[in-house]
């Protein structure tokens, strides 16, 4: 009579569990969880700012675009009576960054744009401000910084730097990242 063996034992599981977690212990200190959370910032704040201009189109009114430098937020001001002014009735919402993220270049060096962590000049209620008109056009040709506080703190983390600049003609964002040496166009 045959006798057919099915399932594992206990100690094959435990040696299987052994060396999964011998594995983990290697591999988790390389990972680097605040580059990827710099990245999908830079990715969330880029697509919010796409969908901010394309409302500003479908609806036909100004969508103002304030950096809260202090919170580490957008603040979005959906100006219905194009005014400039926020009005009764008129939305305005607070979009975070994300956790340990902030508006700052780090130690990586300046694009053309300038050094501040956001270049642009119109102030709005006391933020930097921008503004999608109806027609898709940006205030300014002008950008941001994101970074990791790490890369505030640190001058070894400059390839957390990103940034983001808007074309005023078209509205549009390029997305920028640092690499090694140089900034390079992540999209």
């Amino acid at each position: 009579m045959r006798i057919t063996r099915r399932g594992v034992t206990l100690v094959e599981l435990m040696v299987v569990l052994t060396i999964i977690g011998l594995i983990i212990a290697f591999a988790a200190p390389k990972i680097d969880v605040t580059k990827f959370k710099v990245e999908s910032s830079m990715q969330a704040v880029g697509m919010t700012l796409l969908a901010l201009e394309r409302q500003s189109i479908a609806q036909q009114h100004d969508i103002i675009v304030m950096f809260d430098q202090t919170q580490n937020a957008l603040r979005v001001h959906e100006d219905l009576n194009n005014n400039g002014v926020m009005d009764a009735g008129e939305r305005v919402r607070r979009i975070p960054l994300g956790d340990q993220i902030v508006f700052g270049l780090g130690s990586a060096p300046a694009m053309a744009m300038g050094a501040g962590p956001v270049t642009f000049t119109k102030v709005v209620n006391g933020y930097k401000a921008l503004v999608f008109h109806r027609d898709g056009s940006a205030s300014e040709a002008a950008g941001f910084y994101l970074t990791s506080i790490r890369a505030t703190q640190y001058s070894g983390y400059k390839q957390d730097s990103r940034a983001i600049l808007l074309d005023r003609a078209t509205g549009r964002a390029s997305w920028w990242r640092y690499g090694t040496s140089t900034w390079v166009k992540a999209f």
